[in-house]
């Protein structure tokens, strides 16, 4: 299989929209959401490049925000469309991240790139990607790449689940660096920042954020999913304090590189 083959075979029997409904997950939905309120104003286009099950597009069209969504898997296509409320001004449209030539140059107020970063496993790819979000979108424009860290898959995966001996014997892993190696078969490409860093200074955009979408929530989900309501306010409270403290973030799953097209 390709890696889109494999990306389509995860998706089909993966529950999206559960992962982003539970606490721990909506740790990472509360950060993400929170910094494009930031930028949006009324009127402003949205694009969404690897939509999913439109969780983040369905929201922004809810707020009066005319979405177009990008999603190449048929199966969150489907739901997607199922989940679409009567009014939302959104569109869905199945296509691949590295090919937007659907889409005009100097369109969108803002662009989001949440998902295809996670599943493109050589730097061709990864640069085309870039290049065709920073392509549609308006001159100060803001951009959204969210990443998956390495580190955090050496911690949690490899060893708070017991399985880094595995993953050195299937060469995922420098015993040396502990730098990650990642093929299509296993779905997810992980990053530490100075790849993000080297990806974005391809472009000529200026950085505004760079943050730990989840920060250490996903070493701790049990605990986070346990917490009653007024320890989890206080929770996501500081996790918003610190999710841009740079000394902090390498440890997050999940990060977002935000910056302006210039």
């Amino acid at each position: 299989m390709n890696a889109q083959e494999y990306v389509k075979k995860h998706y089909e029997n993966y529950d999206e929209d559960g992962r982003l409904l539970s606490k721990h997950g909506m740790v990472e939905y509360i950060t993400t959401m929170k910094y494009i309120e930031k930028y949006l104003k009324p009127g402003m286009r949205v694009l969404e490049i690897g939509a999913a099950t439109g969780r983040y597009s369905h929201a922004l069209a809810r707020k009066g925000y005319s979405v177009d969504a990008v999603e190449l898997v048929e199966h969150n296509i489907e739901i997607f469309r199922r989940n679409t409320k009567k009014g939302e001004n959104v569109t869905i449209t199945q296509g691949n991240a590295v090919d937007l030539s659907e889409f005009k140059n100097d369109t969108y107020d803002i662009t989001l790139l949440l998902g295809p970063m996670y599943h493109l496993f050589n730097q061709e790819d990864k640069l085309k990607a870039l290049s065709e979000a920073i392509r549609v979108t308006k001159k100060g424009g803001i951009i959204f790449a969210a990443y998956c860290m390495g580190d955090a898959s050496v911690l949690s995966y490899g060893f708070i689940r017991g399985e880094i001996y595995n993953i050195i014997e299937k060469c995922m892993l420098d015993t040396e660096t502990f730098a990650t190696f990642s093929n299509p078969w296993d779905i997810f490409e992980l990053y530490r920042k100075e790849d993000i860093d080297k990806l974005r200074n391809q472009f000529s955009v200026m950085q505004l954020h760079f943050i730990a979408s989840d920060g250490y929530t996903n070493h701790m989900r049990e605990t986070v999913d346990n917490m009653d309501d007024r320890m989890y306010e206080l929770y996501l409270k500081y996790h918003l304090a610190t999710c841009e403290r740079q000394d902090l973030i390498g440890y997050s799953h999940h990060t977002l590189d935000i910056f302006r097209k210039e």
